[in-house]
C-alpha cells in the first residue's frame, strides 16, 4: 500500500506542493531510500526518522522502503521532510489510519527521541497549506508562528508519539493561539542629537518619502547616530507588509515562538559582508540583509569600506525590489524593497580636505575613496548631506526643543497626505504597493502629482542641461521634491521645494558648491528651506 502525505519546498518565500509517497516492498535486504532530487538534508531523514521510532518504541518494518518526493523534478532542500516521511511510513504501517492524513500538510524536524524540532518557513506552509484547503502539523515552537496564517488549521505536537495518540483519539491536539506581537527595541531619541541641523532635515525627508540617504562627514559627527535614530520616524507596518516581512524572516528562521512586530526592519551589516551576505546566498539560497530589511532600512555605515561586488550587487534590488538568486537548477526569488541609509568618511584619513586635521592629500583622496563607490550606486542616492564636525559650542547647548515624536508627526502627516492624493485619483494604496509612497511613485502617478510650477521647471531644467542629472537623477529629483512639499504642506510642488531637491541630489561631495554657483546662489537652503 502507497501512503501519501503533503508537505511543501521552498522557493524564496513561495512554498510549492510537494507529494511525500511512501510505499513497502518485500525483499530480503532492507533497506531505506529517499527518491526526488533530494539534497543531503533531506536524505539524511531516513536516519532521522530510524532514531525516532526507535526512540518511541517502534520498530522499522523489515522490507524494502522507498519514499519519494513528487514532482521528482523539483529540488528537495532542508530537515522540514523529517515529519512527512514518518508520517507517512506511520500511514502504510497501519500505526495511524491512512485517510487520517488526507486534510493535512506536515513540517517538522525529528530528534532521536521522537521529539519534533523547529524549523524555518512555518509561516509560508502554513499560507500554502491553507491555499490548497489543508490544515498544517508542525513542531510545537512553530505553532503559534503557523496561527498567524489566519484560519487555517494548526497542530502543533512536541513530539511523533504525541500526535500518533491524536490521530487515535487517545488525546488531544488543540490549535495554538497566534505568537504575541512584540514590541521593537526602544529607539534612541533624536533630541540626544545636537547640532546636524540640516542632516536633521534630510533624515526626516528621507522617512517622509522612503528616498535613500548618504551621510558623510568625519568620523565623530553623527553619523551613525542619526541613522540609528530613523526607524523611531517611519510608521509601523501594515497588514500586507507584516505578512511580507514576517514570511521572509520565517524562511530564514529568524522568528522566536511566533511572536511578530509591527516595527520596521532595521538591518546594519558589518562593512566586511559579502555579496552573498547582503543578496541572499549560499547552498541553499538564504535570503540575504537586503531581503531581511524588506519594508524597513539596510543601513551600510562606511559604505566605500564594502566591496565593489558586494555594493553593485544592490543596484537592481534598489530599482526593481526584488532579488533573484540564480543557480544551475532553479531561480529563487525574494523581495527586496528596503530603504537604504549609507554613511560615509569624506577620504579614508576621515577629516576631508577642510577644517582641523584635514587630510594633507586633499583633494586626491577625497576623489580616490568616493571612487570607490560607482556612479550608477551613487545615481540611486536621493538625498546625500554633509555632516561637520559637532563643536564644543554645539555640545554645551541645551537639548534640541525637538525630538523623534515631532519629526515622526510631520513624517506620519506627509505620508497621510501621500496616501490621500492616491485614494483621491481612485487608487489604492494597499494594492498599488508600487505607488505607495512617493519614492515608488513612476509615471502617471509621478506626472500627475509631481509636476512642478513654471519656476520650478525652469530651475530643474537648468541643472538638467548643466549635466548635473541623468534621466533617474531626474525622476528622483521630482519624488524627492513631492515629498519636501508634503512636509511644507503644499498640494504642489514649488520652486523651493525643486532647489532643496536639488541641493541634496548630488553623486559627490563638493557638487552642492558647483550647483550655488551656478544658480547664483538661488537655491541656498538657508534662505529657501524650512528650518527643521
Amino acid at each position: 500500500m502507497v501512503a501519501s502525505v503533503v508537505t511543501v519546498a521552498f522557493e524564496g518565500v513561495d512554498a510549492r506542493r510537494v507529494d511525500v509517497q511512501v510505499q513497502q516492498l518485500s525483499s530480503d535486504q532492507p533497506s531505506f531510500t529517499v527518491v526526488g532530487l533530494a539534497d543531503k538534508a533531506v536524505a539524511e531523514s531516513r536516519e532521522r526518522v530510524r532514531g525516532a521510532f526507535a526512540g518511541i518504541g517502534l520498530a522499522m518494518p523489515s522490507k524494502r522502503i522507498i519514499a519519494n518526493l513528487a514532482p521528482a523534478d523539483l529540488p528537495k532542500e532542508g530537515s522540514h521532510f523529517d515529519l512527512p516521511i514518518a508520517l507517512a511510513l506511520l500511514a502504510s504501517m497501519g500505526v495511524i489510519p491512512a485517510d487520517a492524513l488526507a486534510g493535512w500538510a506536515a513540517v517538522g524536524e525529528l530528534g532521536l527521541d521522537g521529539q519534533i524540532a523547529p524549523v524555518g518557513g512555518t509561516l509560508p506552509a502554513a499560507v500554502a497549506a491553507d491555499a490548497m484547503g489543508l490544515g498544517l502539523i508542525c513542531p510545537e515552537a512553530n505553532g503559534p508562528e503557523a496561527a498567524w496564517a489566519g484560519d487555517v488549521a494548526v497542530l502543533a505536537p512536541r513530539s511523533l508519539i504525541g500526535l500518533v495518540n491524536h490521530f487515535k483519539g487517545v488525546q488531544v491536539l488543540r490549535r495554538p493561539e497566534p505568537g504575541a506581537m512584540r514590541s521593537g527595541d526602544r529607539v534612541p531619541d533624536l533630541r540626544e542629537v545636537k547640532g546636524q541641523e540640516s542632516a536633521k532635515r534630510a533624515l526626516e525627508i528621507a522617512a517622509a518619502g522612503g528616498h535613500n540617504l548618504l551621510f558623510v562627514g568625519p568620523p565623530g559627527s553623527g553619523k551613525s547616530m542619526m541613522a540609528a535614530r530613523l526607524p523611531g520616524l517611519l510608521p509601523p507596518l501594515t497588514p500586507k507588509e507584516l505578512l511580507e516581512t514576517s514570511m521572509v524572516w520565517s524562511v530564514a528562521g529568524l522568528i522566536e515562538r511566533g511572536a511578530l512586530t509591527r516595527d520596521r526592519p532595521f538591518r546594519s551589516p558589518h562593512h566586511s559582508a559579502s555579496m552573498a551576505a547582503l543578496t541572499g546566498g549560499g547552498l541553499r539560497a538564504k535570503p540575504g540583509e537586503a531581503s531581511l530589511a524588506h519594508n524597513g532600512v539596510l543601513f551600510l555605515d562606511e559604505l566605500p569600506e564594502y566591496s565593489a561586488q558586494a555594493l553593485d550587487s544592490l543596484r537592481q534590488p534598489l530599482e526593481t525590489g526584488e532579488i533573484v538568486v540564480a543557480r544551475a537548477n532553479a531561480h529563487v526569488r525574494y523581495p527586496a524593497r528596503f530603504q537604504l541609509v549609507a554613511a560615509m568618511n569624506p577620504c579614508r584619513c576621515g577629516m576631508g580636505g577642510g577644517g582641523k586635521g584635514a587630510c594633507g592629500k586633499a583633494p586626491r583622496c577625497q576623489r580616490d575613496y568616493q571612487n570607490r563607490i560607482s556612479g550608477p550606486m551613487f545615481d540611486r542616492i536621493d538625498l546625500t548631506v554633509e555632516t561637520p564636525p559637532v563643536t564644543a559650542a554645539d555640545m554645551a547647548l541645551p537639548p534640541p526643543a525637538e525630538g523623534t515624536a515631532e519629526a515622526a508627526a510631520r513624517v506620519h502627516a506627509a505620508r497621510a497626505m501621500q496616501q490621500d492624493r492616491l485614494r483621491a485619483a481612485g487608487i489604492d494604496p494597499d494594492t498599488a504597493y508600487d505607488q505607495a509612497i512617493n519614492a515608488r511613485a513612476s509615471g502617471e502617478t509621478l506626472d500627475r502629482f509631481a509636476t512642478p510650477d513654471e519656476a520650478g521647471r525652469a530651475l530643474l531644467m537648468r541643472a538638467g542641461e548643466g549635466g548635473g542629472l541623468t534621466a533617474r537623477g531626474w525622476t528622483r529629483t521630482l519624488r524627492l521634491a513631492r515629498t519636501i512639499a508634503d512636509l511644507d504642506g503644499c498640494d504642489g510642488v514649488l520652486r523651493r521645494h525643486i532647489a532643496e531637491a536639488l541641493v541634496h541630489r548630488r553623486s559627490t561631495v563638493g557638487a552642492q558648491a558647483d550647483f550655488e554657483r551656478q544658480d547664483g546662489g538661488r537655491a541656498d537652503r538657508r534662505t529657501e528651506t524650512p528650518a527643521f
